[in-house]
């Protein structure tokens, strides 16, 4: 693997599909070797390699722990993340993209960007434009800490917990639910689950009312990723039938298509309406025993209780969250540790 590294060695992380399953690969097992050596030695067990590297953090968008993880990731590997919230810098004031990214590659080694919902109106695409539009100046990793449209550190980190729970991942059902809540979110975590589970061989379904279609871009990538790994990839609107002999549920909201079009400020009210007319999406115990006996509760949190599922199967003990939030320090500090560690 080491001509691997070397080659990750500044490479951008804006979605998975960006890289090889190789790559990916090679991330997921990292996260696994940092995780084992802060369990079985503590922080001095995780080397240092990252030693005096500054990784920027430039926020649009509100974090519970995506930040929190970058930080501590940055901490363990013996670095520094600096936090930036876009209100503090003059792009505001006009001073264009290129301008403020250029100036962070001369300060530091990594770049970390996350911008999506109400930040960009919840258009379809905004956020991710920029993201790459910083990409094409600068040469040092940018990492997509969420956009619009991708997480790829999360969704890294959701498929570690699903391998961890299932060893033998290929052919296991990975259920990806809309479910209502009355608060609008976008399909980020959603698109980057769909991808990556599909490219790793895991059967996954989405389920979904009529009106909440993913992008017709996404959906394609989906099939051709479970085309060329022999996933089955399936699409429906009974929820109760899905969740038949399902290893995983991930029951979360998505925006329509229309208010991605359109903007939050344009079309939240008749968002929300739609929204009400789905208030039985919610995972509740009597699916979870529709589910296969070993099958788990996976969310990317926050997971709106009493909503999105009932706070009995939150808490019960087939669920992950917990693990899963733990397994993105790891997921993070590992796409750190290969994209920085060898620049200079």
């Amino acid at each position: 693997m080491k001509h691997l590294v070397a080659d990750l060695t500044g490479k951008d992380l804006i979605t998975t599909q960006d890289w090889s399953v190789e790559e990916l690969r090679l991330a997921i097992e990292l996260a696994k070797d940092l995780k084992r050596r802060y369990v079985h030695y503590g922080i001095e067990g995780i080397p240092k390699i990252l030693d005096r590297k500054t990784f920027f953090m430039l926020f649009y968008a509100p974090s519970t722990r995506t930040r929190a993880a970058f930080e501590a990731a940055m901490t363990y590997l013996g670095g520094h993340a600096q936090y930036i919230e876009a209100r503090m810098t003059r792009m505001g004031e006009g001073e264009k993209v290129k301008d403020v990214v250029t100036m962070y590659e001369r300060y530091g080694q990594g770049l970390g960007i996350r911008i999506l919902d109400k930040a960009i109106d919840f258009k379809h695409g905004v956020g991710n434009a920029i993201i790459r539009e910083a990409a094409k100046h600068i040469s040092i990793p940018v990492i997509n800490m969420a956009d619009d449209q991708f997480h790829p550190t999360q969704g890294l980190a959701d498929y570690m917990t699903f391998e961890e729970v299932f060893p033998n991942p290929r052919g296991k059902k990975y259920v990806i639910m809309w479910a209502y809540s009355p608060h609008i979110r976008g399909p980020c975590s959603v698109n980057e689950d769909l991808l990556l589970f599909t490219r790793m061989g895991v059967d996954v379904t989405v389920v979904y009312p009529p009106e909440f279609e993913l992008y017709p871009d996404i959906v394609e990538m989906a099939k051709k990723n479970a085309e060329a790994s022999g996933a089955h990839l399936e699409f429906s609107h009974d929820y109760k039938e899905a969740l038949r002999g399902a290893h995983a549920v991930f029951p979360r909201n998505w925006a329509t298509r229309q208010l991605q079009e359109l903007g939050y400020s344009k079309f939240a009210e008749q968002e929300l309406q739609i929204y009400e007319k789905y208030k039985d999406w919610k995972v509740t115990k009597e699916l979870m025993d529709l589910m296969d006996k070993s099958g788990v509760l996976m969310h990317v949190m926050p997971i709106m209780r009493g909503y999105e599922a009932d706070d009995e199967v939150v808490d019960s003990p087939r669920s992950v969250l917990y693990e899963q939030a733990e397994n993105g320090l790891w997921t993070k500090a590992a796409v750190l540790a290969l994209t920085m560690a060898n620049i200079r």
